[in-house]
């Protein structure tokens, strides 16, 4: 089993953006890592302060994630820190080493973690 990281980010609080932008992400970590729905294990999502529109949990299950356990939580509110922010760990069973994991950070959310964007 392997976590893997990403992170995107919204223009604006919007229910269909939060769709939109977490559907890419899903799909995104997947594609990359070359995983189907059934190599997942569980998914933890979180959201900065100032996104109340719609929770993650809800467009991944539009993408078929229907019995993989979902949580969504919220970011802490640091000063400074970046907003408008849908983080994500998925835990999902891969052969695939630690090295060859690669985490995604989307629509500005490479500013995050430079260190391990893809």
């Amino acid at each position: 089993m392997k976590a893997i990281r990403g992170a995107t980010c919204l223009q604006q609080d919007d229910a269909t953006e939060m769709a939109a932008a977490v559907t890419e992400l899903l799909s995104e970590i997947l594609q990359r890592n070359e995983l189907t729905t059934d190599d997942l294990i569980s998914v933890l999502f979180t959201v900065t302060p100032d996104l109340h529109s719609a929770f993650p949990a809800a467009a991944a299950r539009g993408i078929g994630l229907a019995d993989v356990p979902l949580i969504c939580a919220q970011e802490i509110d640091v000063a400074g820190a970046m907003q408008k922010v849908v983080r994500v760990m998925l835990h999902a069973e891969t052969l695939l080493a630690r090295d060859e994991i690669k985490h995604v950070y989307l629509r500005g959310a490479e500013a995050l973690r430079q260190d391990i964007a893809q």
